[in-house]
């Protein structure tokens, strides 16, 4: 039988380092492995002993492009264990930079690092060379939600505005409002990003995925839900380890998400956009029905359409929150530390970001566990391979190459962020 060896040394156009090996023998797919090779970075363990205050600016460290989702979870988690509740301002606020991030990650995704698989071109500079009009746009919309996380931030990357129990300082009135109209011009030119995408070539694909996401019957899940699937799991925040569990793989530094019986499941905007569709608001969801999605999408290639209706949602989203803004006063909620557990969970924008910490009556950190989206998602990103490579056997390995960094690249990886932790075991006679 003829082998075949389609192999990736550096993925290109992904944030952080990793590589992709994939074996076959005759029409057989022996091997698929999404290897994550950038070096551990042992967040969890260096967090051990520090004072509980420092970890939302400690883990907004493990991402500089979606710093917020680590800086609310571990927020919430430590909040939880103290028994602190933020005002209603207060959560308003957290949601409003939220959304901030969802657009500058989404917008740089899908159209500087994802839409040059559907158009034939090597990178952005070559869109930007073919079609000028759409990079500006993008750029225009990445800087809104760059804006976003300065005004209510401080500034875009690792913002010095947030803590535990709220913020250091609330954001001024006439500044939140300053923001209304280019979010709604936001919306606009999401709108037509999504209808413009939606005329690429998709290739054929899908599968029957166990989509796990954030749930809220009463808006599109950011900050808070329950955990649900499309298999019917509901569960509280606080039975995260009862049901998915994390393993160790000799070809990847990064840990591994699967469901406690082994399986894989998909989180990220497919999954939030199936489990909560009802939630878009009419004119998100007129958005999706003219770019010819349903009420769920399970062609893994679209996600990119699925990536600029959230950009869309969370422009609206954001426009209706700045024009209720009320300044919290107190800009946050003190609480004196105290011994126990709490628990955490928003959704990034690549999907499901979990903390869980323990802390001491003095409100140090005595045990901490981070499960970032990405790590979540690897083992379906290989079945994803797995199905593609089978389907598209046929082709060049130059062309199964690309089409494989394609299928990649529709998680938007964020390896950097999965490379948080790695069981070490020394055994010695």
């Amino acid at each position: 039988m003829t082998e075949r060896i389609i192999q990736v040394d550096a993925l290109a156009r992904v944030e952080g380092e990793g590589a992709l090996y994939v074996r076959m023998k005759g029409d057989t797919v022996e091997k698929v492995e999404f290897r994550i090779f950038e070096p551990p970075r042992f967040f969890e363990a260096f967090l051990e002993g520090r004072d509980a205050l420092e970890t939302p600016d400690i883990t907004s460290r493990i991402c500089g492009i979606c710093p917020i989702a680590y800086i609310m979870g571990a927020c919430q988690a430590i909040e939880m264990a103290w028994g602190l509740e933020v005002t209603p301002e207060i959560a308003a606020l957290r949601r409003l930079i939220y959304c901030g991030e969802w657009i500058q990650s989404h917008t740089l995704h899908a159209v500087m690092l994802h839409a040059p698989d559907f158009l034939g071109l090597h990178d952005a500079i070559q869109i930007a060379q073919a079609q000028p009009d759409l990079v500006r746009q993008a750029l225009r919309l990445k800087k809104l939600g760059n804006t976003i996380m300065e005004v209510v931030g401080g500034r875009a990357v690792h913002p010095v505005n947030t803590r535990i129990g709220g913020f250091y300082k609330a954001p001024d009135p006439e500044a939140i409002r300053a923001m209304i109209p280019e979010l709604d011009w936001g919306a606009e030119a999401a709108r037509a990003l999504v209808l413009a995408f939606a005329k690429f070539d998709f290739p054929q694909d899908g599968t029957d995925y166990t989509f796990v996401s954030l749930v809220d019957r009463d808006r599109y899940p950011i900050l808070q839900g329950r955990i649900g699937s499309n298999r019917g799991l509901d569960i509280d925040v606080t039975r995260f380890n009862d049901h998915f569990a994390e393993t160790h793989v000799s070809h990847s530094n990064a840990l591994q998400g699967r469901m406690r019986d082994g399986s894989a499941y998909l989180v990220g905007p497919l999954a939030r956009y199936a489990n909560n569709y009802d939630t878009l608001g009419p004119t998100v969801q007129a958005t999706a029905r003219e770019a010819g999605l349903g009420r769920v999408v399970t062609n893994p290639f679209q996600s990119i359409l699925v990536r600029l209706i959230e950009v869309q949602y969370a422009c609206e989203e954001a426009a209706r929150l700045a024009r209720a803004y009320v300044p919290p006063v107190p800009g946050h909620i003190d609480t004196p530390p105290r011994a126990g557990v709490g628990h955490g969970i928003t959704e990034a924008p690549r999907g499901i970001c979990y903390h869980r910490y323990e802390t001491d009556a003095d409100g140090r950190i005595m045990a901490a566990q981070i499960v970032p989206p990405t790590s979540q998602n690897q083992p379906q990103i290989e079945e994803d391979l797995t199905r593609v490579v089978t389907a598209n056997r046929h082709l060049s390995d130059a062309d199964l190459k690309c089409r494989c960094e394609q299928t990649i690249r529709n998680y938007d990886p964020c390896i950097s962020c999965a490379t948080h932790f790695l069981k070490l075991r020394v055994d010695r006679d």
